[in-house]
Formats: C-alpha cells, sequence, structure tokens
C-alpha cells in the first residue's frame, strides 16, 4: 500500500475529490460544519478573529493583488497590514490589532510562509494569544484549531484520540480515530496553534518534533501516517516567566523560529494599546465609551510601568517591584472591570474609586511583601503628585 493510499484510508474523507491534495496525495480532513444559531458577531461574547473582523479580512483580499503561498487566503503584505493597520486604495479603514515594532510583525509572518514554526516568545501580557490568533484568522481564516497547554495536556492533544466506543466495538480503524487540530491543520493546509507551550508536559511536547521536521504524523495503531500538505504550519506561544517549568528541548527549539514580543515602548504606546482593547471589550458588552476614562487609563498604565519599571517616570525615585507582572493585558482587565463598576454603580464615567480595588489585586499578589511595596508606592509617589489626590484617596480607601 502506498503512503497516498494509507492516508486516504485512515483520514475521514480523504481520497474523495474534495478530499485529497493532488499535488501530495496527503489527506485533507472535512472542513468544520458552520456554526448555527445566532449570528456570531452580534452574540458571541467573544467572537473568533476571523468573525469579529470578517469586513477588513474581506476587503484586503479584494484589494490585494500580491502573490500568496499555497493555501493562504492573503499575502504576507496584507497578513501584515490587517495586524498593524492601514488604509485600502478604497478608503477602508484596517485597524491595528498589534501595536509594535513593524519587524517583528513582518519576521512572524515570513515565518510562517516558510517551513519553520513560529515561537512568539515574551512576559505574559504581551499579545502574544491575541498575535497568534490574528496571525491564523488572516493565513487561513480559521483561527480555532488550538492545543491549549496545560500541566495535564495529554499526547492526543497534539496527535489524535480515538472513539472508544467504536474503537472496542470494531478495534483500530479510520472511523475510530479522531484527529487533534494538529492533525486537521496537517490534512487541510491550515495554521495549527498551541498556547503556552512551555506549559506541556516535555514528554509531550516532544510529539511535536517529527511533526515539525518530517511533517508526518505517524500513525502505529494501523501502520499509516499523515503527511502535512502545503500551507500548514504551526504557531507556538509561551512566557519568559514559565522558564524552569517545561523548558523546551534543544531539538525542538531549533525546530521554531523565536519572535520576541516585548512590553510597549512608551507609556502613550500602552494607554492606545489599553484604550483600544477596553474600547473593543466593552462594546461587546455595552459598557460606557473609553474616551470620557482616558485620564483614568493612564493613571493606571503610569502606575503599573513604574512598579513593573522599578522607578518613576522622571526617574528621580527608585521603587521596589512587586511579585506580580504587572502587564498590558492586566491593566486591561482592571480598566474594563472599572468601566463595569462605573457602568452598573456610578454615572457612567471611569473615576480613580472604580480602578482602584482592581490595581490592588493586581499588584498586591503577595500579600506580605507586596503590600508593604504598593504602601511605600502610595505614600511616596502617588500622594505627593500634582493632580492625583482624589486617585491616592481612592486607592488609601481600598487599601485599609
Amino acid at each position: 500500500m502506498t503512503v497516498s493510499e494509507t492516508i486516504a484510508s485512515t483520514v475521514p474523507g480523504a481520497g474523495t475529490d474534495t478530499g485529497t491534495d493532488a499535488g501530495t496525495g496527503a489527506a485533507t480532513l472535512p472542513a468544520p460544519a458552520a456554526p448555527s444559531g445566532p449570528d456570531l458577531g452580534s452574540e458571541a461574547l467573544r467572537p473568533h478573529a476571523e468573525h469579529a473582523f470578517a469586513d477588513e479580512l474581506k476587503a484586503l483580499a479584494a484589494a490585494d493583488d500580491r502573490p500568496r503561498p499555497a493555501r493562504w487566503r492573503l499575502s504576507p503584505w496584507a497578513v501584515a497590514t490587517y495586524l498593524l493597520g492601514g488604509t485600502l486604495p478604497d478608503g477602508t479603514v484596517i485597524t491595528p490589532k498589534y501595536v509594535g515594532p513593524r519587524r517583528i510583525v513582518e519576521v512572524a509572518v515570513t515565518t510562517l510562509a516558510t517551513d519553520r514554526a513560529l515561537l512568539l516568545l515574551g512576559v505574559p501580557g504581551t499579545a502574544k494569544t491575541w498575535v497568534s490568533e490574528h496571525l491564523a484568522a488572516a493565513v487561513s481564516g480559521d483561527s480555532t484549531l488550538l492545543v491549549q497547554g496545560t500541566a495535564g495536556t495529554p499526547e492526543e492533544a497534539i496527535r489524535y484520540g480515538w472513539n472508544y466506543a467504536k474503537l472496542l466495538a470494531h478495534g483500530p480503524s479510520r472511523d475510530a480515530l479522531v484527529p487533534s487540530p494538529v492533525m486537521r491543520a496537517m490534512s487541510e493546509g491550515l495554521t495549527a496553534r498551541v498556547e503556552e507551550l512551555t506549559r506541556i508536559p516535555a514528554d509531550v511536547q516532544d510529539t511535536l518534533i517529527t511533526i515539525l521536521s518530517e511533517k508526518t504524523l505517524p500513525i502505529p495503531e494501523l501502520g499509516q501516517e499523515v503527511q502535512a500538505v502545503r500551507g500548514f504550519n504551526l504557531i507556538a506561544t509561551a512566557n519568559d516567566r514559565d522558564r524552569g517549568v517545561n523548558d523546551l528541548s534543544s531539538a525542538l527549539r531549533r525546530r521554531f523560529n523565536t519572535v520576541v514580543l516585548p512590553l510597549p515602548a512608551t507609556p502613550e504606546a500602552e494607554v492606545d494599546i489599553v484604550a483600544r482593547r477596553v474600547d473593543q471589550i466593552g462594546r461587546s458588552l455595552d459598557l460606557p465609551a473609553v474616551p470620557e476614562g482616558v485620564e483614568e487609563i493612564r493613571r493606571v498604565v503610569t502606575v503599573f510601568r513604574e512598579l513593573r519599571d522599578g522607578v518613576t517616570a522622571d526617574g528621580r525615585t527608585k521603587l521596589k517591584s512587586p511579585s506580580g507582572t504587572l502587564s498590558t493585558a492586566e491593566a486591561i482587565s482592571v480598566v474594563t472591570g472599572g468601566l463595569a463598576l462605573s457602568a452598573h454603580f456610578g454615572d457612567g464615567i471611569l473615576r480613580p474609586a472604580d480602578v482602584a480595588a482592581g490595581i490592588l489585586g493586581a499588584v498586591v499578589r503577595d500579600p506580605a511583601a507586596d503590600r508593604v511595596i504598593w504602601q511605600e508606592y502610595l505614600e511616596t509617589v502617588v500622594r505627593e503628585r500634582d493632580g492625583w489626590k482624589d486617585f491616592y484617596r481612592a486607592c488609601r480607601e481600598v487599601s485599609a
């Protein structure tokens, strides 16, 4: 039996006119059925990127006249434009999904156009998951082929599993095989995602080595394999704080091109990121508009950056840093929570009292050490800062 035949006999739907790549003979799994029920764009609490930004993706595809890699929905240039934002010739405005150095996005997109997988690395809250989702949405039109890494992630989540009722009734067969998101991506030439790769046990991580180097996934129970078709690639994310949890083996790390996502370079950039994301989240939750609370967003970002950097913005006062990451993602969470408070228990305008409790929860992770650091910061920095009296009083009240 040839490799093409073994694949066709293994994967459901393979060997049909629509299920086989004519160039390689590799299997193509059937596309997932379209979700039924209410319109995703209006009813889903958190729509997938390809649904939330469907109009932008459609406009980019229509205006995109550049070469596209096999099975890509957009050219690399259009994918980068989708992430970084811009204005198309017809006047369509593409909103930025990532605010940061353009070269980082260009390297990430270019990596996906090669046969090397992409590893997005950075401290928690640097938009690694956000970027991976939007990359998959722009490249493949499907960001849902996802493996969530945890300490309990099994090998089956990356390779394949079995329908045990069919397995017990009829033994190992193609009908009993349950493909993983990675197997689906290989068979259909799409982009798979693995979140928090370093949270996955090392022996399970190494399941990816053959997939990424040989572009095959063996199925020893059937004496067969699945070959990746053109267009397949994989995006993984990992954060710096997880070093030493389940470090990647050198063999696996060589299969990835690593792109480090930095924290926002300037306070203005971080304020812009927080305001944009809070506005997007707020609209889905029917919360007040962000412009009314820009000053409080600026305060939250200032507090987080100063405690994170261990020095005040003017460079005059050294500070102790708490144990938490105080990331941009946490700032977004604090402001979103504050907006909800102002909407349901206030006048709809974001005020110091609305964000004070959220800041305290983000800063004081260690009740003993972090509380001392926070109190010192309040008394030596916040108390003396012009225009921050209301903020100081609100923080003192929740810290008491």
